[in-house]
């Protein structure tokens, strides 16, 4: 086992050539964990399964439902929904302030309330006064903050798997976002690992913190520094 003194003594090559290997062996140990193909077969069925059914079923409703419907309950639905959009742009505040992982889940689930809210807008005031002005409002507020709102998720995700690969020993370019894999979860692995907790399917650790090392603080994680 490698302790600190050893890990600093090497050059660049040889800790970069270290994590290749770690990352190697990491990958082997994921992949051969697996053993049930079915189940994610099973599970991606399903997914296909309810999409035909929710294509057939928006089918159905747009032949049968009414043009236009007096609603109860309108004053209700409009206030919930914004305060729900609030408290979407408070937590990405927070996210960002903090600048935690979570801001990626808050980006995305605000783009798309934001996107609903400039449906929905713009659908129910058809053929009303205030049609234009709801046009207007999501074509200048509603649908720019979205796209900044998953512009910003994106860049995200591609950084944050830059590091990733940066810490592998990887210097390439960063992949497209369509072909990033996840992370954690091999191929042939059955898709319930993402309902589980990290710890229970990750290989051990194979190289140990040296004697007299300690955890980082939040406060060294959010400012990027280690143990002083």
């Amino acid at each position: 086992m490698y302790d600190e003194e050893e890990v600093l003594r090497m050059t660049p090559l040889e800790r970069q050539r270290l994590r290749l290997i770690l990352a190697d062996i990491d990958a082997r140990d994921l992949a051969g964990q697996t053993r049930d193909r079915r189940r994610r077969a099973l599970i991606l069925g399903v997914i296909i399964i309810c999409c035909v059914v929710l294509a057939a079923w928006t089918g159905v409703l747009a032949a049968t439902l009414p043009r236009y419907y007096r609603s109860g309950g309108w004053r209700g639905a409009w206030v919930g929904f914004d305060i729900a959009l609030l408290a979407a742009f408070a937590a990405t505040g927070w996210a960002s302030w903090r600048r935690r992982q979570i801001l990626i889940v808050c980006l995305v689930v605000l783009a798309t309330l934001l996107c609903c809210d400039a449906w929905f807008d713009v659908v129910l005031n058809a053929r009303t006064s205030g049609f234009w002005l709801s046009v207007l409002s999501a074509l200048l507020i509603e649908l720019p903050l979205a796209a900044v709102a998953i512009l910003g998720a994106r860049r995200l995700i591609r950084m944050t798997n830059a590091v990733m690969l940066r810490y592998r020993g990887l210097n390439g370019p960063v992949p497209r976002l369509r072909d990033i894999p996840l992370a954690g979860v091999a191929p042939g692995r059955p898709l319930t690992d993402l309902l589980v907790e990290p710890e229970a399917h990750l290989p051990p650790v194979r190289v140990g913190r040296p004697t007299g090392a300690r955890q980082l603080t939040a406060g060294e994680v959010d400012s990027g520094r280690g143990p002083g």
